[in-house]
Formats: C-alpha cells, structure tokens, sequence
C-alpha cells in the first residue's frame, strides 16, 4: 500500500475516487438507526431459544449469512444490565468503535455473552441473558464495571460482522501492515455493497474496517504508518457518512464527519457531507460555514456552490414568508367594506326628507300672507 503524501490534492467532493463513495445524485431508502437510550432492557415478545443452561435469547431483529465459528473475532456493540436491580452497568453504543471478542478466547466474564454472540448472524440484534455463573460470578464486579454479587445478565447485542481468523491468528497479533491490509479490504467490501444499496450491510464492512484501526493503535503510529492508517480509516468514515445521509440519520452522518475532520479540518469531502447532513436538519448557518470552509479549499467545485445558492434560496423564501407574517401584523389598518343599503329604509328617508321641505316651505308661504 503506498504512502500518502500530505500534498496529495482532494478529490472534489463531487466526483470519485476509489476511496470515497459519493451519494450527492442517489435516492433516499429507509433505514433503522441506532437503539434509543434506556435505563431497562428492551420488552421482545420473539420465542426463546436455549442457548446454554444458563444462556438464552430472543430475536430483536434478524440477521443475514453465516454464523461465526470457532476462534472467530466478532465485532459488535451491546448494552448490559443487571437483572438482579435493573441496574445498568454498560453501554457500547456510546462508543466510536465496537467491541472485539474472539470466540473461544474472551474473558471469563464474558463467556456467556460469547456463547450468545456464536449463536448470531452478521446485522442480527438480540437480547440475551445469561446466568450469574457465566457472568461475573458469585463476586460480581467492585471496579469498573460495578456489577452486584451473583447478579444474572442482560444483553442486548448487534454483530456487526467476524472475521475468520487464519491459522489462528488473532488481530491483535497482526503487524501493522497486516491490519491496514485487512481494514482496506473491509472498506473496499463495503463500497462494494454501496453500490448494491445494500446500505447497512455497508456500513457493517465499514465499522469493522475501523475496528482495525482503533485508538490504541493509532497512538502507537508515526510517519508512514500513520498516513497509510488514515488513507483507510478516514474513507470509512465518510463513507458511513454518505450511507448515514442517505438513510436520513443526520445527526450520525455529523458525527463520523466531525471524526474525520479531527485528523484533517481541511477535508473537503468532510466539510461538504457534514454541510449536507447540517442543511437537512435545517442548521443553515452551521451548514453554511462548513460549505464555505469547503469552497475556500475547493473554489471552482460545483457541488459546494449549488448547495450555496440552495441555502441563499432558502433564506430569501424564509425572509418573503416572515415579511409577510409581520406585514400582517403591523402593515396599515385595511379599508372598511361598505355594507350593503336597505333600500326600504332609503326610500323611507327620502320621503321624510320630501315631507320636511313641503312643511318648511309652507311656513315660509304662511308667514308671507301674514
């Protein structure tokens, strides 16, 4: 894998490149975004399956290809509760990457919740639970996580995706090339399954790329290794980006732009996605700064200049609709409607009128003769 060199110009962020997945001309499909925050486990109705004596699950939402197997290293995120108080202790979700765990080899607290994590599909969520005995024992956890004594579990799990681990080889025991390699392969899998619209099967590729390449490996890198790290782990994000835009999940899609932008804050393709995803939250003047940020790094892109010019239609119709509110409010009173006449009462005072001269006129006459 070459070398990214730091005067390596940006693609606009309206055209392609093999690292980048472009979404500005595709249609919106639907999605299912993250599970919404909770203090107890989800309610599931789906049958229980009996995994182990002391481990079970239920199907929140179902999964696609093969099982993982033995020595496997599964990706996915959970959030755990005690079922002893209903206490929860853990939540994956909120972090910026998921967990590994290779089958076989997990922690001991763990080995309940690897026996629910074999049982699963890639994509697939569940809730498992699992017995005190495979959990964190008859002493529970005083540290970090604070679990009570013979507490029974409560998980509920999304596999991202495994990998098959090779000749018993464990990532952690990759050189670094090895996990850059295997990264760029997950990514180019999910660009793959972009261009299917299989979004979130893309977006699974896409996690697990980054799994790869987590904080505790980037901060052991320098110099080339840490370019060739970014070269992978930077597309990846924005790609879940432009899947995250196009499944109308904005604030997500701003999240993995921010990320990228930490490394570089001069990423046009960054700096426009996460504009885009602002713009149809309707944060206009959030999404106005980072498409001129984007502009002033990439003048003569089209893509950053339409999307200004929708903005400044935007503000202009806002503008005529608020003058309009408010013309109404304090513009000048309008002209009363003349009411119809009723013509009996016309007619009536006519005579009356008639009736008042004749008399007028005979006084003058009388008073005359007189």
């Amino acid at each position: 894998m070459e070398e990214v060199q730091e005067s390596q110009p940006q693609p606009s962020p309206g055209q392609e490149d093999e690292n980048e997945v472009i979404t500005e001309s595709s249609a919106f499909v639907k999605g299912e975004p993250a599970p919404e925050f909770s203090s107890s486990p989800p309610k599931v109705d789906s049958e229980v399956e009996v995994l182990h004596e002391k481990v079970t699950k239920q199907i929140i939402k179902e999964g696609h290809g093969q099982k993982p197997s033995k020595y496997s290293t599964c990706f996915f995120h959970y959030r755990a509760w005690s079922e002893k108080t209903q206490h929860k202790f853990e939540d994956t979700w909120q972090e910026q990457r998921p967990i590994e765990m290779v089958l076989g080899k997990e922690k001991k607290e763990m080995t309940g919740l690897g026996i629910g994590v074999a049982s699963m599909k890639a994509g697939e969520r569940a809730l498992v639970r699992v017995g005190w005995e495979l959990g964190y024992g008859e002493e529970g956890s005083f540290s970090f996580p604070n679990v009570p004594p013979m507490a029974d579990l409560v998980y509920e799990v999304e596999l991202i995706g495994f990998d098959e681990t090779k000749e018993g080889k464990a990532r952690s025991d990759m050189t670094v090339e090895e996990r850059i390699g295997a990264a760029d392969r997950r990514k180019m899998d999910g660009n793959a399954l972009y261009q299917e619209e299989k979004l979130e099967e893309a977006m699974q590729q896409y996690e697990m790329a980054i799994a790869y390449m987590g904080d505790d490996f980037m901060f052991q890198l320098f110099g080339k290794y840490r370019d060739m790290a970014l070269a992978v782990k930077n597309p990846c994000h924005l790609n879940m980006a432009a899947c995250l835009i196009k499944l109308n999940r904005y604030e997500e899609a701003i999240g993995q732009c921010s990320i990228a932008l930490g490394e570089d804050e001069t990423n046009v393709k960054a700096l426009f996605r996460r504009g885009k995803a602002r713009a149809a939250l309707g944060q206009t003047d959030a999404a106005r700064e980072d498409f001129l940020k984007a502009r002033k790094h990439a003048p003569q892109d089209k893509a950053i200049a339409r999307e200004l010019k929708l903005l400044a239609e935007h503000d202009k119709a806002v503008y005529q609709k608020q003058k309009e509110i408010y013309k109404g409010i304090f513009g000048p009173r309008p002209e009363p409607v003349p009411k119809p006449r009723n013509w009996l009462i016309f007619i009536w005072q006519w005579l009356l009128s008639v009736f008042n001269g004749l008399v007028s006129l005979f006084k003058r006459e009388r008073l005359k003769s007189d």
